[in-house]
Parts: structure tokens; C-alpha cells; sequence
């Protein structure tokens, strides 16, 4: 499984998603892009973009004061 990981720590909205756009470009079909963020509002706003995107939102978790948060890109 390739994953590629992307860090938006310190970054606010709409930032994080719009990295995350542009981390899929080097994303492989059917691969995950784990984005790491510490704005709060990153895990909803990505949700969203997966909704928008055709992206599978994987979930999310705790990480310190961080999230990560995993999402799919279609095969």
C-alpha cells in the first residue's frame, strides 16, 4: 500500500485542505494520503473535500496536540 504523508501542522483553513489537493496529485490511484494537522477544524473540512472529491474519508485520530487523518484515493 503506498501511503503518501503530508504535514499541515501550524497551518489553519483553509490550508490544510488545500495542500491536501495538491498532495493527491502525487498520490498513486488507490494509494492513502495521511495528512497530519493541528487546526481543529481539519478533520471536517477534509471530510468534506473526500464528499466533494470521490475520496474515501478513512477516518481519523489523536496524535499529541496533532490529528491525522487518512484519506483514500480512488483505484
Amino acid at each position: 500500500m503506498s501511503v503518501v504523508e503530508l504535514d499541515t501542522s501550524g497551518l489553519r483553513c483553509p490550508l490544510p485542505v488545500l495542500k491536501a489537493r495538491r498532495a493527491l496529485v502525487r498520490t498513486p490511484p488507490g494509494g492513502l494520503l495521511r495528512v497530519r494537522a493541528t487546526d481543529p477544524g481539519a478533520v471536517k473540512d477534509l471530510e468534506g473535500m473526500c464528499a466533494q472529491m470521490g475520496l474515501t474519508f478513512e477516518g481519523w485520530r489523536e496524535d499529541g496536540e496533532a490529528f491525522v487523518i487518512d484519506l483514500r484515493k480512488p483505484a
